[in-house]
C-alpha cells in the first residue's frame, strides 16, 4: 500500500478558511495528533479497497467528514456523499468539491434503484439501530453485479466480554459470523471477509505502552489526564502502512472487512 494514498488537507480556495469537523468520539478526524491513530486505522481500508472503486459511480453512505469519499474521487467516475448530519454535510461540501454531498437517512436512501456501482460504508453500521433494513437498502439502490464495500469494528476484540458497547455512540458491534449472517440476510452474496490488523510497527508499540497501544490512549481519555509527550509523538508518527489486511485469523481482528455483492 503506497503511502501516496494517505490524506492531505483540502485546499481552499483562496481567501476561504475552511472550518474542521468538531472532535466528539462518533466519528475520527484528521489532522489531530491524539486521533491519528484510530483515523489511520479508518485510511488503511479506504487505501486499500480504493481499486475497486475505479471508474465506478460510488455512494458513500455515511460519508462523516468527507475525507474517504475524497480519496474516492481520485479513482471513481463519481462520487456521491450521504449524511444525516448537517454540519457535517456542510462541511463536506465545502472542503471536498469533488464529492456531490447529500444530506439524507441512511435508513431510507433518497436514491432510485439500481443506480450505484458501489456503495462505501466504512465504520457506521454500528451506529445504526436499524442494520438489517440498511443493507436491504443497499441492496435496492445497486445494480445487478455491484458491490456494497463495508467495515465495522469487530466486537470480540472492541468491546471484549461486554454486553453492551465500550463506544457510546455504537448501537450495536458484530462479530465476522453476524456481520455475515447481516449480509446474506439482506442478499447479499459475500466476495470477501478480512480484518484488519496492527503490522509489526504497531506490535512493537504495543509491548512498549503495557501490551497494548489502544488501552493506553483509551486510558488518558477516560481519566481526563494529559498524554504523556512520548505517547503523543508514537500515536502521532502512526500511519496506514502500519495496519494489514487480511482474511487470516479473522475473529483477532481490530476491524472487519467485507466486500459483497447484489446477485
Amino acid at each position: 500500500m503506497s503511502e501516496a494514498l494517505s490524506y492531505s488537507p483540502p485546499a481552499a480556495s483562496p481567501g476561504v478558511a475552511i472550518d474542521p469537523l468538531p472532535l466528539t468520539g462518533e466519528r475520527t478526524v484528521p489532522g489531530i495528533p491524539e486521533e491519528n491513530y484510530w483515523f489511520r486505522r479508518h485510511e488503511i481500508v479506504y487505501a486499500r479497497l480504493l481499486e475497486r472503486c475505479a471508474g465506478r459511480i460510488v455512494l458513500e453512505a455515511g460519508a462523516g467528514e468527507g475525507y474517504g469519499a475524497n480519496m474516492i474521487a481520485d479513482v471513481a467516475a463519481a462520487v456521491l456523499g450521504l449524511d444525516y448530519d448537517v454540519s457535517a454535510a456542510a462541511h463536506v461540501r465545502a472542503a471536498y468539491p469533488r464529492v456531490a454531498m447529500v444530506r439524507g437517512n441512511l435508513a431510507d436512501l433518497p436514491l432510485a434503484g439500481a443506480g450505484i456501482d458501489v456503495v462505501v460504508n466504512f465504520q457506521v453500521i454500528e451506529h445504526l439501530w436499524d442494520q438489517l433494513g440498511f443493507l436491504r437498502e443497499c441492496l435496492r439502490v445497486l445494480r445487478p453485479g455491484g458491490r456494497l464495500l463495508i467495515s465495522t469494528p469487530n466486537r470480540i476484540t472492541f468491546s471484549p466480554g461486554r454486553d453492551t458497547p465500550l463506544n457510546p455512540f455504537h448501537t450495536r458491534e458484530l462479530n465476522a459470523a453476524e456481520l455475515s449472517d447481516l449480509l446474506r440476510e439482506a442478499g447479499f452474496r459475500i466476495e470477501s471477509l478480512e480484518g484488519v490488523h496492527h503490522g509489526p510497527r504497531l506490535a512493537a508499540l504495543d509491548a512498549k505502552w503495557g501490551g497494548s497501544l489502544i488501552d493506553a490512549q483509551i486510558a488518558r481519555a477516560l481519566a481526563g489526564q494529559p498524554w504523556p509527550a512520548d505517547l503523543i509523538a508514537d500515536v502521532a508518527a502512526v500511519r496506514t502502512g502500519d495496519f494489514e489486511l487480511t482474511g487470516a485469523d479473522i475473529d483477532a481482528s481490530l476491524d472487519l472487512v467485507a466486500c459483497a455483492v447484489k446477485p
